[in-house]
C-alpha cells in the first residue's frame, strides 16, 4: 500500500510505502475509492488535538471497497462498497456507551486520528463502524458526506425544529445540510467570510433566502445557527441573530477561543449547545435522509500526492464545496 504520512506536526504529509495491512479480528481492510478532505484534517495536521502519536494517516471520509477480511466479520462481503467515518471505535462499556451516547465514549478511537485514515490506497478499519453503501453515486461524491454530511445531519438535529437557520461557514458540511434543511421545508441564511462571493453564490444556487458576510445581520431574526467554521469570536454573532429561545449550535471538533460577550445576547433562554463526534444511528438516519434529499455535493478532486495542496486551499478558503482525494 501507499499513503501520505503525517510524521510530525505541521506536516508536510509525505508519500510512503508500506507492507499492505492485515485485518485483525472484527476488522476489515477496504481499498480506498476516494477520501474526503475535513477540516478536522488540519487540525491533526497542526497538532490542534490532544493525544496526537505520530507517524499517522489523516483521513476520515472514506469511500472504498471490502478487499480482505478479519476473523469474526458476519454484516460485510468482500467487494462490497462502504463508507469508514471520523468515529472508528467505541469501548461499549463505560457510561456513555451504556446509556447509548456512544459519541462521547470515553476510550474511543477516531479514524485518522487515532487510528490511521484513508489518506492512503488501502485502510484496516473496525467491521462495525463501517456503513454498506448502495453502488449510486461516484465515489469523489459519496466521500464528503461521511463527516461533512454526517455532522452536519448532527448539528441539524440539534437546532430544533426551526424554520429560519443560519449556517456560518458555508464550505463542505455547510453546502450539505443545506440541502437538507431545504428538503426539510426550512429558509437557509448563509454567512460566510467577508468578500466570499462564491461561497454566498453557492449559497444562494442550493436555495438560501439570503447570503452575506458573518458580520452581517440577516433581514430576520434566525430560530436556530449552525457554526462550521472554527472561529469563536462567531458565537457572539450568531447569538445576536437569533431569537428569544433560540439556539447556537458549535459544531466543530476544534474552535479558537469564544470572545467575552454581554448577558443579555445570551438571556431570553438562548442557547449554546456543542456537537461531539457522531454515532452509528446518525449514520444510517443521515444516508436515508441524504438519498430523499438526493444531495449533490460540489467537490474538487486532487490525486491523492496532492494532499498537501488539498490541504492548503482548504486552509486559505479557496474551495467551493468540498475537497476529496483520489489514491
Amino acid at each position: 500500500m501507499y499513503a501520505m504520512v503525517l510524521s510530525k506536526r505541521g506536516g508536510p504529509l509525505t508519500l510512503q510505502q508500506r507492507p499492505d495491512p492485515t485485518p485483525g479480528p472484527g476488522e476489515v481492510r477496504v481499498k480506498v475509492g476516494a477520501c474526503g478532505v475535513c477540516r478536522t484534517d488540519l487540525h491533526v495536521v497542526d497538532g490542534d488535538l490532544p493525544d496526537l502519536r505520530y507517524p499517522i494517516i489523516p483521513g476520515h471520509e472514506v469511500v472504498g471497497r471490502v478487499d480482505a477480511m478479519g476473523e469474526g466479520v458476519t454484516d460485510l462481503v468482500p467487494g462490497m462498497r462502504v463508507g469508514v467515518p471520523w468515529l472508528g471505535y467505541t469501548c461499549g462499556d463505560c457510561f456513555y456507551c451504556r446509556a447509548d451516547k456512544e459519541n462521547l465514549c470515553d476510550h474511543p478511537r477516531f479514524t485518522g486520528y487515532t487510528r490511521d485514515g484513508g489518506f492512503a490506497s488501502h485502510l484496516v478499519a473496525d467491521a462495525r463502524y463501517c456503513f454498506p453503501l448502495d453502488e449510486h453515486g461516484d465515489d469523489a461524491a459519496i466521500a464528503p458526506l461521511l463527516c461533512a454530511g454526517l455532522i452536519g445531519w448532527r448539528s441539524l438535529v440539534m437546532a430544533g425544529e426551526g424554520k429560519t437557520l443560519g449556517i456560518y461557514g458555508f464550505g463542505a458540511a455547510g453546502h450539505i445540510v443545506a440541502q437538507v434543511a431545504r428538503a426539510q421545508g426550512r429558509s437557509i441564511y448563509a454567512f460566510t467570510r467577508s468578500g466570499d462571493r462564491d461561497a454566498q453564490q453557492l449559497a444562494l444556487s442550493l436555495g438560501a433566502a439570503w447570503a452575506g458576510a458573518s458580520e452581517e445581520r440577516p433581514p430576520i431574526e434566525l430560530d436556530a445557527a449552525i457554526i462550521y467554521a472554527p472561529v469563536g469570536k462567531l458565537v457572539p454573532l450568531a447569538l445576536r441573530a437569533v431569537r428569544k429561545g433560540g439556539r447556537v449550535i458549535c459544531a466543530g471538533i476544534h474552535m479558537s477561543d469564544i470572545p467575552a460577550f454581554p448577558y443579555s445576547i445570551l438571556w431570553g433562554e438562548r442557547q449554546v449547545i456543542s456537537v461531539t463526534n457522531l454515532t452509528r444511528q446518525d449514520g444510517i438516519d443521515f444516508l436515508a435522509a441524504a438519498a430523499n434529499a438526493e444531495i449533490h455535493t460540489h467537490t474538487t478532486v486532487f490525486p491523492l500526492t496532492k494532499a498537501n495542496e488539498a490541504l492548503a486551499c482548504l486552509r486559505d478558503g479557496k474551495l467551493i464545496g468540498a475537497a476529496v482525494l483520489r489514491p
